[in-house]
């Protein structure tokens, strides 16, 4: 079907080439006795120009040749007769064949350059427009939905079909225009993809029409950049698996490095607590062994911090932290962690400004537990013995509760505020101060999940961590004390 239309084409082209010059005698006909041979030879080039340049080469030569003949038909002594009896009517015939052989394969070739160079621009713009919309193109499904469409916007094709396959996952398939069937015929074009590794597909392409030379080209081109995008959207995958990877092993390398030393601390204060308790040489009744029993709690309760931070980042790292937010009092929330937290906070001042008539909040009641005895034990730990740490809480905006902590400990340069609730950041060296590194960490993990913000901050009165948890729905009033100061 798609030949009989290109031969219908030609055969067009070709009679009204002929249809051209016989329009052409008819008009010179009349007029043959006012006109000299070699003007009507040059008038004769029209049909041959007009052919060449609107048609192609074929037409043009067509045309010269029936130009040819009618002029040596209807205008060369003898006239109605192809028979030439005059020397120089000869040459004039011959001349006048080879000029309009040459103008009409000339003004093709001019054509057909023409041609060329308007569809090597189109393919540039087209390429260009191409590598612009895959430029930020990160996944598989987006690019083969922009190459689809592509294809479906610039050639006159039924459809497009495009898949890939690899051994570790299922066969990815489109078929453009999006909501048409796949035909059931073998398609015209088959072009190879790669998405790089085991990846393998193909561009299936049902066309309308046989597609020229240069439109092949310009598929060919399609595919082989789907090829280069595809691949480099699968290195910058494995590329990030690496780095993963790679940052994970140092995470936790560290974490086993922190958490040995932090386990092996308290366990060998229980151990020689219990050994000596055990020995039998300490009384009952003495105040060596409600020293032991003393170290034995505060270092079980450290053990229990420590366990519950990695359990928390555990949770944090894996998305499953849901917090259980009910209606909550926060004087209530941060008196049980003082109480828990009492003998490692003893050696520091107390003071909590927790005003009257402050909302509940609706938060998780374990989860601020756990905020509060990192934040507490993190300025315990940097804070001078003897210093005061400073509670503050109040209303912000009428939808969220802020709350201070602040310490007496040194001031943290600027460029550490940032990054001082990353998993493992330290301030000062690791063998100065105790700990995981996940504490803030934790807290940042926390609070977000309540939707609110953490910050740190030098302030005027010390280091001050401040964080924001939401007001709870119903507006209760505590009938507390407006200042309340523990030591």
């Amino acid at each position: 079907m798609k030949d009989q239309k290109v031969t219908l084409t030609y055969l067009w082209q070709f009679l009204a080439s002929l249809v051209l010059v016989f329009i052409l005698s008819w008009i010179l006909l009349f007029f043959q006795s006012r006109l000299s041979t070699p003007v009507i030879a040059l008038l004769f080039l029209l049909p041959v120009v007009i052919s060449a340049g609107y048609f192609n080469v074929s037409g043009g030569i067509a045309a010269s040749f029936a130009a040819f003949f009618s002029f040596n038909y209807f205008f060369i002594p003898p006239i109605h007769t192809l028979a030439v009896h005059q020397t120089q009517d000869i040459l004039a015939l011959i001349v006048f064949l080879l000029v309009a052989v040459i103008i009409s394969q000339s003004l093709s070739q001019a054509k057909l350059g023409m041609a060329t160079a308007v569809a090597r621009e189109r393919e540039t713009t087209i390429l260009y427009e191409l590598n612009v919309a895959l430029a930020g193109s990160t996944h598989e499904d987006e690019i083969l939905r922009i190459v689809g469409m592509k294809i479906v916007e610039h050639f006159p094709v039924e459809a497009v079909s495009i898949y890939l396959k690899s051994p570790a996952r299922p066969q990815n398939q489109m078929v453009f225009p999006e909501g048409i069937q796949r035909p059931k015929r073998a398609p015209d074009i088959n072009l190879g993809i790669s998405g790089g590794g085991n990846t393998q597909g193909e561009i299936l392409i049902w066309t309308e029409q046989i597609l020229d030379p240069p439109r092949q080209r310009l598929l060919r081109a399609f595919a082989s950049q789907v090829t280069l995008v595809l691949e480099k959207v699968y290195l910058m995958e494995a590329e990030g698996r690496a780095r993963l990877l790679e940052e994970s092993d140092r995470l936790k390398s560290t974490l086993l490095s922190s958490v040995s030393h932090e386990l092996r601390t308290p366990l060998s204060t229980i151990k020689a607590s219990v050994s000596s308790l055990r020995s039998g040489e300490i009384e009952w009744d003495s105040e060596a062994r409600r020293e032991l029993l003393t170290a034995v709690e505060e270092e079980a309760d450290h053990l229990n911090l420590l366990v519950g931070n990695l359990l928390d980042m555990s949770r944090i790292e894996m998305g499953a932290l849901q917090p259980n937010q009910k209606n909550n009092s926060l004087r209530e929330i941060l008196s049980g962690t003082i109480r828990r937290m009492r003998q490692s906070l003893s050696t520091h001042v107390l003071k909590i400004n927790i005003p009257d008539g402050l909302p509940l909040i609706y938060v998780d009641y374990s989860q601020m537990d756990q905020v509060f005895s990192n934040l507490l034990s993190n300025s315990a730990k940097y804070a001078p013995e003897g210093t005061i740490i400073t509670i503050n809480a109040w209303p912000k905006e009428n939808k969220m509760i802020q709350v201070q902590v602040i310490n007496q400990g040194p001031p943290v340069a600027e460029q550490h505020l940032t990054r001082i609730f990353d998993k493992f950041y330290r301030v000062t060296d690791a063998a100065m101060i105790t700990g995981t590194g996940l504490g803030l960490s934790i807290c940042k993990g926390i609070i977000d999940a309540h939707h609110g913000q953490i910050w740190a901050e030098n302030g005027p009165d010390g280091f001050t961590f401040n964080f924001t948890v939401p007001i709870a729905s119903n507006l209760d009033i505590l009938p507390e004390s407006d200042s309340k100061e523990a030591e």
